[in-house]
């Protein structure tokens, strides 16, 4: 199976590992610490040496109840590191939900667009939406999310009753929109929203049952890293010291990604890329 994007068409026979690069002040678990363009090229080049396959750029935290940042300074924090990453010769994805930062990217080189709301945000009724902004590209690789509410109001509310087929089904409307646009169905990727409005046993659901995403027939992407419901189920005894540097969610993390791939996910969004990447040569070699 390829994912066709902007400049490559990437092999999805091996599962993909995309590291994440938080341009942000405030992103619930690495903000503030890759926030200037510097920083964050500095990262960028990190996770390559530790085997990241696509990089995932960020302008604005998502977490929830975080507050919207404006259009001029998301631009302002992605612009020159997406300028300058594109330079880096893999495939480079933008986490935005804006037309207008979708545009100014793509215009920029990047190859994907990772959408939280799926391309569904417009900031006027009458306005440009991400549907139109990818649909017009000739190219450009796509990543959906199922997201409940908006990350202001999502964990306020969260959604009830059984989730996998209220995703999956969400999921596949919004694909099968696009497709209705011009948009080849081999530039969509899908995305369950791992913490986005579920709770805790919703989110472990969608990983039990990952099998039942997969019946829609479009490549899967799994963001399991250091989520909150992952810090619910593996929160360390109390007083116990973690080695310097290490999240506490950074093993349970690994797992997670390493349970979606052998479920079938062929992306893994993860913030801890080396030891991802060396959870999924033990899983390679026992196939």
């Amino acid at each position: 199976m390829i994912w066709q994007t902007s400049r490559f068409s990437i092999d999805l026979s091996r599962p993909q590992v995309m590291g994440i690069v938080n341009v942000t002040p405030d992103s619930f678990s690495d903000g503030g610490q890759h926030a200037s363009t510097r920083a964050a090229l500095a990262h960028c080049e990190l996770l390559l040496k530790e085997g990241a396959d696509i990089l995932d750029i960020g302008g604005e935290s998502t977490r929830p109840g975080a507050p919207p940042v404006p259009l001029e300074q998301e631009l302002a924090r992605v612009l020159p590191v997406v300028r300058a990453a594109v330079t880096l010769g893999v495939p480079l994805s933008v986490d935005t939900y804006k037309p207008q930062v979708m545009q100014a990217v793509l215009d920029l080189g990047a190859d994907i667009v990772n959408d939280i709301w799926a391309l569904r945000w417009r900031d006027a009724p009458d306005g440009l939406d991400g549907r139109q902004v990818v649909a017009q590209h000739p190219a450009c690789g796509v990543c959906l999310m199922h997201m409940h509410r908006e990350p202001q109001t999502m964990q306020t509310a969260p959604m009830e009753g059984d989730v996998v087929p209220q995703v999956l089904s969400f999921l596949e409307r919004a694909a099968q929109e696009l497709q209705g646009l011009g948009v080849e169905k081999t530039r969509i990727v899908l995305d369950p929203g791992i913490g986005f409005g579920k709770t805790v046993a919703q989110n472990f659901a969608l990983l039990a049952r990952q099998a039942e995403l997969l019946t829609a027939g479009y490549p899967l992407l799994a963001g399991w890293s250091r989520k909150s419901s992952i810090g619910a189920v593996a929160r360390p005894p109390p007083g116990t010291a973690l080695p310097a540097g290490m999240h506490e969610r950074m093993v349970p993390s690994v797992a997670a990604a390493l349970l979606a791939v052998e479920r079938g996910a062929a992306v893994v969004r993860v913030h801890d890329v080396l030891p991802t990447v060396q959870a999924l040569k033990v899983l390679d070699a026992i196939k």
